[in-house]
């Protein structure tokens, strides 16, 4: 299927989870989460969940981290809609975030960093296939961004859904997942 259908799909289909059903699900991603390697992560790259497109909760993934990974640097992106790229802002337990254009929450305050810094980052997505390729939103933000990090930063996804077998319109520029993490399951690309 191409990109545009399984993006209408799923949004459909997380839009459908309950939300009693929804934190029994990030829990058990939580679980799956819990089992990988953060040993060598002193930088993440995480994002805020857009509350009304039923995100999984990635703040349950970054508060593990922060109790198990000593001095671990969190940032957030800063977008810039102009050229459709963005940025990763330090924050910490003050800083203060505002909506932007799409009602996304970013840092106010910006001590940008360089991506090549970020050993981890969050990637968030609608869907994904067995090859690791995902379906984001649209915009080709991420896409932009990890192509600037360095080759052994780690990219996780998160999807309450199993992967679909083969997104038909992945180009040169898609970058793929190392993991995602499902309710039932870690897939490693």
């Amino acid at each position: 299927m191409l990109k545009q259908e399984l993006r209408n799909i799923y949004r459909t289909k997380r839009d459908a989870i309950h939300s009693n059903q929804k934190l029994k699900l990030d829990d058990l991603m939580l679980l799956q989460f819990q089992q990988l390697n953060y040993a060598d992560i002193t930088t993440l790259l995480s994002y805020w969940p857009m509350n009304n497109s039923s995100e999984p909760n990635t703040f349950l993934f970054s508060r593990y981290l922060h109790h198990t990974v000593y001095n671990l640097q969190t940032t957030y992106p800063v977008t810039n809609f102009f050229n459709n790229t963005m940025q990763a802002a330090l924050v910490n337990n003050e800083t203060v975030y505002v909506a932007n254009k799409y009602g996304i929450m970013e840092p106010k305050e910006q001590t940008i960093i360089n991506p090549k810094q970020i050993d981890l980052i969050f990637v968030p997505l609608l869907c994904f296939d067995e090859n690791g390729y995902r379906v984001g939103y649209g915009k080709g933000f991420y896409d932009k961004f990890l192509a600037q990090c360095n080759q052994h930063v780690v990219k996780i996804g998160f999807s309450y859904f199993d992967a679909v077998e083969k997104i038909d319109d992945t180009n040169q520029f898609d970058v793929p997942l190392n993991y995602c993490i499902t309710p039932q399951k870690i897939y490693e690309f």
